[in-house]
């Protein structure tokens, strides 16, 4: 009941008009639907007493128009609202899902993610409009039984005695419908979180020719699917049976009587036309099953979405100003675990503000999920970071980004054009700063030589993977962080043009704290200092050069043409 008038204040809230004509709708209806047969009996007691045709008709077709009229209202306002909750929950669910982030909080995959966000919020949306078509129906039936009573009380025992069977199979369908339709949400999830993965390494299927075996991968659930669509037919085939084959007897029984009543003149002759159109109305809700199924699976997508909705996110502080300093950077005590496997053990370490400290290990020794810990990409389980001496888990959503800006190996360009792209991250940034960062990213050279230069829409822009690493790095210096984490950010470049990068952010952005996840010795031996990860633990910290001595650091750099320049 509660998630129910949360879901009707929601409702109000989006779209309160069509919400107000909706529930406006829904009784107007009953009412047009209990008035008809009241309206026909009179009608018809009218023609037989002798009275005028007009006379008869016109109350009959004053109800028709009003049930004509609220269907037609209902029928826009019905999709309105539910297109209307689809994007608030869906923007909801975005959200959480950014604020979950990477830091292994969601444990749902991409591709079921999509899933929940595409499927599962739309269906959750239709809980209001069919909840609301659903009682609309259970009233009327309600109210054709109240009038079956006030016409003659045997006509409501006689209705109630064969309703009982009919509502005991339709809280079975509805128990085992909701259940089926969870189950194939949950498989179009699998499905949809193989696809994701087979569409990220598609060079490789490609390379290696398994086109063949991962469709088999992608579409092997369509079994199950299949299988839980059938029991979904079967459940609804056997609901609608039963309630045919109940219906006549109800109303056969009720014709009885009526008839019965008729004889001992307790009903007058339109009474039994009355009879027979409120037995009709009384079993219009065991008919629903249209809107029965839509409340099942309204019900399947809202359990869907609160699931993803019940994860919890990171808590964020109330700090709306950065604290006095120029970004010193210190992990204090700092573990991370992946269930009982340590990632990260007792990381203590501090970052001069204004030096560059690179981050230097073998693969899976902890350098990008070190780095990710200042901008609260991945949160410790136990200690914590500060920034200028304040916990960044103290800073108000979305501050921190004023705090720590990231650039990575495969940026992503979100905007309209390049300026716009590189503006992500501030948007107030103007042309002179997108210019000046593009520059100190050594990206300004290519982004001048295109058709539009930094005007140049970003769909379709066919860039080299070292050309848009050089954009991920501009679009993080116009942020304007104290401190900056460059994750792999240079993979893509050459030696002399990562030199060039390096160098000019060496000069131009001197007053910055720089993070380097360093995989090549050069990268390394520009920075102040380095940070020596094995195994989740800080294994020294000193320069490169000091470190270069022990034969265990030079292998790291291991076929590293670069490393004999140390």
């Amino acid at each position: 009941m509660a998630e129910t008038g949360t879901g009707f204040r929601t409702a109000w809230r989006c779209a309160p008009a069509a919400t107000a004509a909706l529930l406006l709708s829904v009784p107007a209806a009953s009412a047009a639907a209990l008035l008809l047969p009241a309206a026909a009996s009179g009608a018809v007691d009218t023609v037989l007493g002798g009275g005028g045709a007009g006379t008869a008709l016109l109350p009959l077709g004053g109800v028709l128009v009003l049930g004509l009229a609220a269907g037609l209202l209902g029928e826009v306002a019905g999709p309105s609202v539910t297109a209307a909750l689809t994007a608030r929950l869906r923007r909801q669910v975005a959200d959480h899902v950014v604020d979950l982030g990477t830091g292994g909080r969601n444990p749902h995959p991409a591709g079921d993610v999509t899933g929940r966000l595409v499927g599962a919020a739309p269906d959750a949306a239709r809980m209001v409009p069919a909840l609301v078509g659903t009682l609309g129906a259970l009233a009327t039936s309600l109210g054709g039984v109240v009038a079956l009573g006030l016409l003659d009380p045997w006509l409501a025992v006689a209705f109630l005695a064969g309703l009982l069977p009919g509502l005991a199979v339709v809280r079975a369908f509805m128990a085992h419908a909701t259940h089926l339709f969870e189950r194939y949400q949950e498989v179009q999830g699998r499905i949809a979180a193989r696809l994701a993965d087979a569409l990220g390494g598609v060079r490789t299927i490609r390379a290696c020719g398994t086109r063949e075996r991962e469709q088999q991968r992608v579409l092997w659930p369509l079994t199950e699917l299949s299988a839980v669509g059938h029991g979904l037919w079967r459940a609804q085939r056997r609901a609608v049976a039963q309630v045919l084959l109940l219906a006549p007897v109800v109303e056969l029984a009720v014709l009885s009587v009526a008839g019965w009543g008729l004889s001992e003149g307790r009903i007058p002759p339109g009474g039994l036309v009355a009879a027979a159109g409120y037995a009709a109305l009384g079993l219009g809700f065991l008919e629903q099953l249209e809107s029965l199924v839509g409340v099942a699976h309204a019900r399947a997508g809202r359990r869907r979405t609160d699931e993803l909705l019940a994860v919890p996110a990171a808590p964020h502080g109330t700090r709306r100003i950065l604290p006095p300093g120029r970004g010193e950077l210190t992990f204090h005590k700092v573990t991370v675990r992946s269930g009982d496997r340590p990632l990260l053990t007792d990381v203590d370490l501090t970052v001069p503000a204004g030096s560059c400290l690179a981050l230097v290990g073998a693969t899976g020794s902890g350098k990008s999920l070190l780095a990710a810990l200042p901008g609260r990409l991945h949160d410790p389980d136990e200690g914590e970071v500060r920034i200028d001496g304040l916990p960044v888990s103290a800073f108000a959503r979305g501050e921190l980004r004023r705090a720590v800006a990231y650039a990575f190996p495969d940026p992503a360009l979100f905007g309209t054009d390049i300026r716009d792209a590189l503006g992500y991250g501030r948007p107030g940034a103007d042309a002179g700063e997108v210019g000046r960062a593009a520059a100190i990213a050594q990206a300004d050279t290519f982004v001048l030589r295109l058709p539009d230069g930094y005007a140049t829409p970003v769909a379709g822009l066919g860039l080299s993977g070292g050309e848009v690493q050089r954009l991920g790095l501009a679009r993080a210096v116009v942020q304007d962080a104290r401190v900056l984490v460059l994750d792999d950010a240079t993979s893509g470049l050459d030696m002399v043009t990562e030199h060039q990068v390096m160098d000019a952010f060496r000069r131009r952005l001197a007053g910055r704290t720089r993070i380097v996840v360093a995989h090549r010795a050069t990268a390394a031996a520009q920075a102040d200092r380095v940070a020596w990860l094995d195994d989740g633990r800080l294994r020294a910290v000193g320069t490169h050069e000091e470190l270069w001595v022990d034969p265990d650091y030079r292998a790291v750099f291991a076929g590293d043409f670069a490393g004999d320049a140390a």
